[in-house]
């Protein structure tokens, strides 16, 4: 995805050669067109797979899954990391460990917005060792309904996250894809397709 793409050169920050920043488009500061964009992708890529829920994580990827939600036509269920006085009963629970935190997390969502008959697109902001969409992928399954995808808007393709989803079956659609960090400059895989084609 281009735009994408672009957002991440003039406005993503190398922390390290494992870490972006995208807080002033994605993590912190949300830039709505561009979300608005994100939305329709994903919504364009998995519009023949019956999806009937999205599913993904507290904070960073409710933007992208409401424009995706929006665009598909339907709800959004967002996992909770933290506990709250409404959410008590009937849960699913799953545990997830953060790998730019570097803490472990139990993720729920009530069992009332997910039933076997749903046909789950799980969506997130990042991808790298696979630990939030494998725990959301631990929820779906509880709940007995389906995962029809996983939606990522920025896979870091270096870490190990991709590949192991799509070992258990799963299909994973990034919508950027960065091969490396190295030397604080951020290159994407299809950059590297391009060189060597």
């Amino acid at each position: 995805m281009r735009l994408l793409r672009e957002k991440i050169e003039q406005e993503g920050i190398v922390l390290s050669d494992g870490v972006l920043k995208v807080d002033s488009f994605l993590n912190h500061q949300i830039d709505p067109i561009l979300m608005k964009e994100i939305g329709l992708e994903f919504a364009r890529r998995f519009e023949a797979d019956g999806i009937t829920k999205i599913v993904t994580i507290e904070s960073s990827g409710i933007s992208p899954a409401v424009m995706a939600g929006l665009e598909l036509g339907v709800k959004v269920v967002f996992a909770r990391k933290r506990k709250s006085l409404t959410l008590t009963n009937n849960l699913l629970v799953s545990s997830v460990y953060s790998f730019t935190k570097q803490e472990e997390n139990n993720i729920a969502v009530s069992s009332q917005f997910l039933s076997q008959e749903d046909r789950v697109l799980i969506i997130d902001d990042f991808l790298a060792n696979g630990e939030a969409a494998k725990g959301l992928v631990d929820i779906v399954n509880q709940s007995g309904a389906t995962v029809a995808g996983i939606g990522i808007v920025i896979e870091k393709s270096f870490q190990k996250g991709a590949q192991e989803l799509v070992d258990l079956g799963h299909r994973v659609e990034s919508l950027a894809k960065i091969a490396s960090l190295k030397e604080g400059k951020v290159s994407f895989v299809e950059q590297l397709e391009e060189v060597t084609s």
